[in-house]
């Protein structure tokens, strides 16, 4: 992944400039990079794209069952029904 080197801002930096960036952030849309111990720990997006990504995760969410219920709709044998009645024999 390619990342803007002048969007990284250490974790000291962020917590004295949160403010000025998140201000940034809103104005601008470009994402902030969080380091932490010179490691990527954290993203700050603005919060339309916090929505949209989080949309995306649920349709992904969406196919993942509508591909579990194809194929057990695929196995499906009709004439391997119980009646109700029949169940609640047993």
């Amino acid at each position: 992944m390619l990342v803007e080197s002048r969007r990284i801002m250490p974790i000291t930096k962020l917590q004295k400039e949160l403010t000025q960036t998140v201000r940034e952030l809103a104005e601008t849309g470009e994402v902030v990079y969080i380091l932490k111990n010179n490691k990527m720990e954290a993203v700050m997006v603005p919060f339309e794209e916090y929505e949209y990504l989080m949309n995306l995760e649920e349709m992904f969410e969406y196919f993942e069952i509508n591909e579990v219920v194809s194929k057990r709709v695929s196995n499906y044998n009709p004439t391997s029904n119980i009646a109700w009645s029949g169940v609640k024999e047993d």
